[in-house]
């Protein structure tokens, strides 16, 4: 009997018991087992699909794109989502870099440091104005004029030449030029403020493709670095502004430029000096000359007549002029503009019917004429413009 127990009790002999049976006799805890227990399958899992699949979930699947391919996607979509997809990651940051090519700079250190040509690697037109001004950023005071918008401090004067008193020196912005000129060679449109003729030969001799170049607080010598671009197509040049700068183009820098840019399409003089021999130089060289417009200028009497030598001119515009030409002259020696189209005259002063009179007589061709927000007009100066038929 005691044999029959012991392999009664062994082990090999014990029946396991089965999930009904606890099921049956234990309900409570199984119950609290059953409802604690995480709904998974019971049946066995692939370890490779537990691994793959949220590893191929975090494939940023644009690297299988090349950067060639990735760019002309990105240049496809609008420019408002320019900003938001340079946030993406550092890839479509330089990317989205190689696409800008007009830029405004506003801090110089950005220039020098280089970090401009690393960021952006492909500009043609960049705008210099904004940050060659040594201006607070932190002020509440905007000062805004048409050519240029900039923060001021509380302690100024009425008297005081604003730009003129807060411009970098000339020699930082000529060493600016000279980075820029070696980092953006393809570059086409430039504008600058107090700059140099050594700092303009340097953008002439490595930027070939320059093509519109707007020049402030410019002079005579200045203009013999302009000479050197032979490929400039339009100038703007901005002599003096009251209030703003001062200084001065005359007669021997328009025949200065007149003689090294002859591919000028479109030139536009504010606050220039100069007479008759400096528009009669533009006109016998710039055989291309389209548009001439005329901004607050400063010329000598007689100057009108120099107009006549532009035979290929089809814009002419005056603005903000305080008058146009007190003693034109003779009509005999007046001419006229045989290919002139328009006339647009500007906040002009139109009080002196003698240089009306002369200013229509020049442009007798003319198709169209706008006048807008001129003052000193009359009944009888509109019946100088009958010779316009």
């Amino acid at each position: 009997m005691s044999a029959l127990a012991e392999k009664a009790d062994s082990p090999l002999k014990k029946k396991p018991p089965s999930w009904s049976d606890i099921w049956l006799k234990n309900t409570k805890p199984l119950k609290h087992v059953v409802f604690t227990m995480p709904l998974q399958s019971l049946s066995p899992k692939d370890p490779k699909s537990q691994t793959l699949i949220p590893t191929f979930a975090n494939i940023d699947r644009t690297l299988l794109l090349s950067d060639e391919l990735l760019l002309q996607i990105l240049s496809k979509l609008p420019h408002l989502q320019r900003n938001p997809n340079s946030l993406v990651c550092k890839r479509w940051l330089n990317l989205q870099g190689r696409l800008i090519r007009s830029l405004k700079i506003l801090d110089w250190d950005f220039l020098e440091s280089g970090r401009l040509f690393t960021r952006f690697p492909n500009l043609t037109h960049v705008d210099l104005l904004n940050g060659c001004l040594l201006s607070p950023r932190d002020s509440g005071i905007l000062l805004t004029h048409r050519l240029v918008s900039m923060q001021m401090g509380s302690g100024f004067c009425s008297n005081r030449k604003f730009l003129e008193e807060d411009l970098l020196p000339v020699e930082v912005v000529d060493k600016g030029l000279q980075a820029l000129a070696n980092g953006c060679p393809n570059l086409r449109r430039l504008v600058v403020i107090n700059a140099s003729e050594l700092g303009l030969l340097t953008v002439a001799e490595e930027c070939l493709t320059l093509q519109e170049l707007e020049l402030h607080k410019c002079n005579d010598n200045v203009l013999r670095g302009i000479a050197a671009c032979e490929n400039l197509q339009i100038v703007k040049l901005v002599a003096n502004v009251d209030g703003l700068y001062s200084s001065s183009v005359t007669d021997i820098g328009l025949t200065i430029l007149a003689q090294g840019c002859k591919r000028l399409v479109r030139l536009e003089l504010s606050g220039c000096e100069g007479s008759f021999d400096g528009i009669k130089a533009i006109g016998q060289c710039c055989l291309m000359l389209e548009e001439l417009t005329i901004c607050d200028h400063k010329m000598d009497d007689g100057w009108l007549a120099g107009l006549s030598y532009c035979e290929n001119l089809k814009t002419l515009k005056l603005l903000s002029c305080k008058r146009i030409d007190r003693s034109p002259g003779r009509d005999e020696y007046l001419g006229f503009c045989p290919a002139l189209e328009r006339l647009h005259l500007q906040k002009c002063q139109l009080r002196s019917k003698k240089s009306v009179r002369a200013l229509f007589r020049v442009c007798e061709a003319v198709r169209e004429i706008v006048i807008q927000d001129c003052w000193g007009l009359d009944n009888d100066m509109f019946r100088f413009a009958s010779v316009c038929r």
